[in-house]
């Protein structure tokens, strides 16, 4: 998938790649980075856009959900191991 574009990463939104909420919250960002940059710095905008950009990569990983889920037994392990001392 391209998202070399807002227009890129709008549409993947709209297709529902990405996390929930992310679609409104893209917009969001996106216009309050606008709103705050100058014409000479858009380190912002472009801030916002490699942000979502990881999101939409990140959550179209097949291996996403295996790290979460490993990292949730990790978690529920240490706290288990806590609790046992």
């Amino acid at each position: 998938m391209s998202l070399r574009t807002i227009g890129d990463i709008r549409a993947a939104l709209r297709s529902g790649h990405g996390f929930p909420g992310d679609r409104e919250s893209f917009e969001a960002d996106l216009q309050h980075a606008l709103e705050t940059s100058t014409e000479t710095d858009l380190n912002a905008v472009a801030a916002v856009i490699v942000d979502y950009r990881g999101r939409i990569r990140l959550y179209q990983d097949p291996e996403f959900d295996i790290a979460v889920q490993e990292g949730i037994d990790l978690t529920a392990r240490l706290k288990r191991e806590a609790q046992d001392r």
